[in-house]
């Protein structure tokens, strides 16, 4: 990803979702009587976004065979139900026969979960034989010589956790942890399959945190034990299962996010939930987890991750958030962009919904992205690390060494990352505010100052503002821009 500034977030996408380590899929429900033909789907996942992973909650044959000569890695659920009766090995070969063998490698299943959430469902009968059902399958591909290229896991919501606060002292639930959560790690290793897990930073979050939920920058949480601090709620999630897992011996065993997302629409009086927000997050998220930093206890990491959902789903129960976490309306149209869709798909949605910062109008043409002039030291570092800590290529041309080093002054500094975020996530309004210390402007910084002062920066070929040689005139010069810039674009 050497010039990753220069480009759009789409190609970003494209790069990590189509390469060697591509991490992204969607989660496929069905609880709506308006969907489209799984047919129709499994073509406009491949011909229109940049998605090739697609978890499904059962083995519908009509899904199967629509993403047949796909290649679109497809996991399969077996039910909650069946868990009991796959214990048997009989059971367990015959659905094997059944809902597998006739359908790959034509389409590509690379996994089959064994439940979903099945320790929150407090059904002892359930429970007690996950394990051993997930075994029994095991040796039911074994048998067909399908184990290598097929793995076994099960998904588990973050109720399986006793502590998750701070990240370092996370524990499984007293009685869990011995009983199944161990064995089931242990046989998780010997087959080489992921642990996965259904972290919501959504459910999590309140009007008083909600930066850190929606990987703003913030002011951070400081854990006291390890003194690391975590920049969003995410990482605290992933690290206080990766805390559990350690206390039971399994650091070495992947973690796969089954479930994550944000809705775009939900009650009066919920914090966050509008198309805007949930766009931010799913965009955040898949540059978060396909960044390779990683998180505080588990650096230089990237994450397979499932957004939830492909489509808003109206027969789902529950309030209405619940029937809104969809990236797309049931006939195809995107809820909002986040930047999966295929250059050549984009021209048949001419109105895609781009959250934009509410009361903050977009200016037209080319956008930069400046620190206002009275945001102080400390929130403009903040800004730095926060910019630079998703992505260290972001922050080379500013290091010791790099061409856009001098002035060595941290607003210099943070005017380079605050506008190569920008620049990179495809300048969004939003991805501007950084705590109302940022200000867009349609007028070129680096233009002014070129006129005075001679040639400037430039992030990917885009002059991004305010780094020129003579630092005596750095101040007077750019307040002057951003001054203007906030008169024009106010941001509330």
């Amino acid at each position: 990803m050497e010039k990753f500034l220069a480009f759009m977030f789409p190609l970003l996408l494209s790069v990590y979702v189509q390469g060697v380590d591509g991490s992204i899929g969607v989660n496929y429900g069905t609880v709506a009587d308006n969907l489209p033909a799984p047919e129709q789907v499994a073509h406009f996942l491949l011909e229109s976004t940049i998605i090739n992973r697609v978890r499904l909650f059962d083995a519908n044959p009509k899904m199967l065979k629509a993403f047949a000569h796909t290649g679109i890695a497809i996991t399969v659920t077996v039910p909650n139900d069946q868990i009991p009766h796959l214990t048997k090995l009989n059971f367990a070969q015959q659905w094997v026969k059944t809902n597998i063998v006739p359908y790959a490698p034509a389409t590509n299943i690379v996994r089959i979960l064994v439940g979903n959430e099945v320790l929150s469902t407090a059904n002892k009968l359930f429970i007690v034989n996950l394990v051993p059902a997930m075994q029994v399958l095991h040796t039911a591909l074994v048998g067909e010589s399908m184990d290598l290229r097929i793995q076994i896991s099960t998904p588990h919501s973050l109720g399986i956790l006793a502590d998750s606060s701070p990240p370092s002292a996370g524990k499984f639930r007293e009685g869990y942890d011995s009983h199944v959560l161990k064995p089931l790690l242990s046989f998780l290793k010997a087959i080489n399959s992921p642990f996965m897990i259904n972290p919501y930073p959504f459910f999590g979050s309140s009007a008083d945190i909600l930066d850190y939920a929606l990987f703003r920058p913030n002011a951070g949480v400081l854990d006291e034990n390890t003194k690391l601090t975590y920049a969003n709620m995410l990482d605290g999630q992933l690290d206080a299962v990766f805390s559990a897992m350690k206390l039971l011996g399994f650091t070495d065993v992947d973690i796969v996010i089954a479930e994550t997302g944000w809705p775009s629409k939900g009650d009066t009086g919920q914090a966050g939930v509008d198309a805007e927000s949930a766009a931010e997050y799913n965009r955040k998220l898949v540059q978060h987890v396909t960044s390779g930093i990683g998180t505080p206890l588990m650096p230089n990491r990237t994450f397979e991750t499932y957004i939830f959902a492909l489509f808003n789903e109206d027969l789902k129960p529950g309030p209405m958030c619940e029937r809104n976490f969809g990236l797309f309306q049931p006939d195809l149209t995107p809820v909002y962009n986040i930047g999966i869709l295929r250059p050549t798909a984009k021209a048949n949605f001419p109105s895609i919904p781009t959250p934009a910062v509410k009361h903050m109008p977009a200016p037209k043409g080319k956008t930069w992205c400046v620190p206002k002039s009275g945001a102080n030291e400390e929130a403009l570092e903040r800004n730095i690390d926060y910019a630079c800590g998703l992505d260290m290529e972001y922050c080379k041309p500013i290091q010791e060494s790099g061409a856009c080093f001098y002035p060595n002054t941290v607003r210099a500094h943070a005017a380079y990352a605050m506008n190569a975020y920008f620049q990179a996530m495809g300048r969004n309004d939003f991805d501007c505010d950084f705590r109302q210390t940022g200000a867009v402007t349609n007028k070129d910084p680096s233009c002014l100052a070129s006129k005075r002062l001679g040639p400037s920066c430039t992030v990917g070929g885009v002059a991004h503002g305010v780094f020129w040689a003579n630092s005596s005139l750095h101040s007077a010069v750019f307040d002057s821009v951003v001054g203007a810039s906030e008169q024009s674009s106010h941001v509330e």
